[in-house]
């Protein structure tokens, strides 16, 4: 398989989406503008789950508890500067529509890997769009399921699987290495290393200052910390710092600035184990189901746990 400048530069449009929520539409914005360097365009989204600060309901919006989006597949959305979830919280999609000037895209991760895949395929035909980049923020999409620090598998899980019944072509990208506070930047390079020796590493794309420029801009209105940690990395900062209002520590390094690209199916039959054993899930249910099955505990069971105990959620950073 070529590399990822030749990959990326042989695209007319990208479809970028971040693929673990909140922020991450933050670093799709990064491989946006990576690939906008290489002379393709590129349109950004993320997914309809918020952090609890944001949407104390657990789990992801389905899309008709969404208000102001353009359905275009019972998975996907597009969402502009006004979209809004139940008790009236702005989407990152959409405040990265305000900033961008133009519509975001949201996936909504509810009903599954397959129907999520027909619904970027959707998306892409709709918005000309001939490449679908699969962008997760931290890395931990490419856990093996036992790491101490993972606490958010599931979305990235399903969103990679979906890759396996994608027809339009993909790849993924890890940026911001250990960046959520979840695995540590050894483990993520560890799991990539991995890939690499399975024949799906594809290399580096590089971000050039003006993107990265133009993604501490968006910073500015798009609230995140993970995202906000992998621009230190790359503004070549370096040390720990707390996020979670101190309940995570994050390793800023070299590796945290990079957009790592992969093969996705290569990943599934090696790093990506989580994403494999859910990509014949029938839904997001099912997907935590299986997960939980193996001993792993997903952010959407945190979720449930907290509305449950009726914990108000942490203030936003």
């Amino acid at each position: 398989m070529a590399d990822a400048g030749a990959i990326v530069g042989a695209a007319r449009r990208a479809l970028v989406v971040g693929i673990g929520g909140g922020g991450d539409v933050v670093g799709a914005l990064a491989a946006a503008e990576a690939a906008r360097a290489l002379g393709t365009d590129a349109v950004v989204g993320g997914l309809t789950w918020e952090r609890r600060p944001v949407d104390p309901l657990p789990g992801p919006r389905r899309l008709d508890e969404v208000a102001g989006a353009e359905v275009l597949h019972e998975a996907v959305a597009l969402a502009g500067p006004d979209t809004t979830g139940p008790g009236g919280f702005r989407f990152c999609e959409a405040d990265m529509a305000r900033f961008l000037g133009e519509p975001t895209l949201l996936v909504d991760p509810n009903p599954g890997p397959r129907t999520v895949a027909a619904g970027l395929d959707a998306a892409a035909a709709r918005l000309d769009c001939d490449l679908v980049v699969l962008l997760d923020v931290g890395g931990d999409v490419l856990a093996h399921g036992h790491e101490a620090g993972l606490a958010s598998p599931l979305a990235d899980a399903v969103l990679l699987a979906a890759a396996g019944a994608l027809e339009t072509p993909s790849i993924g990208i890890v940026f911001g290495a250990g960046c959520d506070g979840e695995l540590r930047p050894a483990e993520v390079v560890e799991r990539l290393l991995e890939v690499q020796e399975a024949g799906g590493g594809l290399g580096d794309l590089p971000l050039p200052d003006a993107g990265l420029e133009r993604v501490e801009g968006a910073l500015e209105h798009v609230t995140t910390e993970a995202s906000a940690m992998a621009v230190r990395c790359a503004r070549g900062m370096t040390g720990t710092v707390p996020i979670r209002d101190g309940r995570r520590s994050v390793e800023l390094t070299p590796d945290g600035g990079r957009l790592v690209v992969f093969d996705p199916l290569v990943a599934m039959r090696s790093a990506a184990r989580l994403a494999a054993a859910v990509a014949d899930a029938r839904d997001l249910a099912h997907a935590d189901e299986l997960l939980t099955a193996m001993g792993i505990r997903t952010e959407l069971a945190y979720e449930r746990d907290m509305a449950a105990r009726g914990a108000p959620p942490p203030a936003q950073p």
